[in-house]
């Protein structure tokens, strides 16, 4: 199975789940054996991506600017990329840019997703029952793209993905470990860093790079 096979599963759940006047996102970056898959909760139609007339990739983040602050601090971005990012509008991205923006994810080797595919026109907040749709699904992304680690922003994503109740403040640096179809995962729950969670965006920068330096084995851009 591939990522693409997926979508079609993601879309029936969008005409369910989601505007109808919008499009599913997807997931982007480095698709095989990534250092590190990111997790977060859904797309909104901020995402430009999302709109209909978009024919390029429909990943996360499309068309925004603050979580690519994460990245960057991470030294996860090229800096030149990063700068145009906060330079232009959101409405200003091009299909040829985001492409652009995903090369360099794919580069320094880590995969961005969102639990629920489920695009909103806002940032309403969604049920457990809704984003446990999803689940199986996602877990059919980590055994395709087989992460050496996943990082879950928040804890309603934290709480689904892991079967229990997870209070981020609770559990920072903390490993968690799950096995899915015979093979076990690796999972650190982290504070979400944007929209309300955008105060925490410090602790999540210093929780992952904790999570990034002491990872077993490192990452193969750390070598």
């Amino acid at each position: 199975m591939q990522l693409e096979d997926l979508k079609v599963e993601y879309d029936k759940l969008q005409l369910k789940y989601g505007a109808k006047e919008l499009d599913s996102i997807y997931n982007g970056g480095c698709k095989n054996n990534p250092d590190i898959c990111f997790v977060f909760m859904n797309s909104t139609g901020r995402n430009i991506a999302s709109s209909k007339t978009w024919k390029g990739i429909k990943s996360p983040w499309i068309g925004t600017k603050n979580i690519w602050d994460l990245f960057f601090e991470l030294n996860l971005m090229d800096k030149d990329i990063y700068r145009k990012i906060k330079k232009i509008k959101g409405t200003d991205w091009t299909e040829e840019f985001a492409k652009e923006v995903y090369k360099d994810v794919e580069n320094h080797k880590y995969f961005i997703t969102n639990l629920g595919k489920c695009t909103q026109l806002d940032a309403r907040e969604l049920s457990n029952d809704v984003y446990k749709k999803y689940l199986n699904l996602l877990e059919k992304e980590f055994e395709i793209i087989n992460p050496k680690v996943i990082i879950l922003f928040g804890n309603q994503v934290s709480s689904i993905v892991l079967n229990k109740r997870i209070s981020v403040s609770q559990v920072r640096k903390q490993l968690f470990e799950k096995k899915i179809n015979g093979k076990t995962y690796k999972f650190y729950s982290v504070y979400y860093p944007v929209g309300n969670g955008r105060f925490n965006i410090d602790k999540s920068i210093e929780d992952i790079k904790w999570i990034m330096k002491n990872v077993k084995g490192g990452f193969a851009w750390q070598k």
